[in-house]
């Protein structure tokens, strides 16, 4: 068994098809509705913003997926995310960030 990381958008999509299907379990109908309330975009968006900032030099898959489920926009944001990383995140990969996030806000 190997680890998938999923934006929060392909969460909700999941649990909601599932949803349609049959009853969900307490635990899952919360997950849904707290995808619901807080995701912005759609799974589709969140892929594309996983893969262009995965091509970044420094971006592995977790922080790509937090990065399109935070979507930040200023610098302060994308260093919180890389903040348990152990490399120095330079400020020109920090733009590229937010560039990409941006063209999906």
């Amino acid at each position: 068994m190997s680890d998938q990381y999923m934006t929060l958008a392909e969460v909700k999509d999941l649990l909601t098809e599932e949803h349609e299907k049959r009853d969900l379990l307490e635990t899952q109908k919360h997950a849904m509705e707290h995808a619901q309330a807080v995701c912005a975009l759609s799974a589709e968006d969140s892929k594309r913003i996983v893969e262009e900032v995965s091509a970044i030099e420094g971006v592995n898959g977790y922080t790509a997926v937090k990065i399109a489920d935070l979507l930040p926009t200023y610098p302060e944001d994308v260093r919180a995310i890389f903040s348990k990383e152990r490399l120095a995140i330079e400020p020109p990969t920090i733009d590229r960030i937010i560039e990409v996030v941006s063209k999906y806000l």
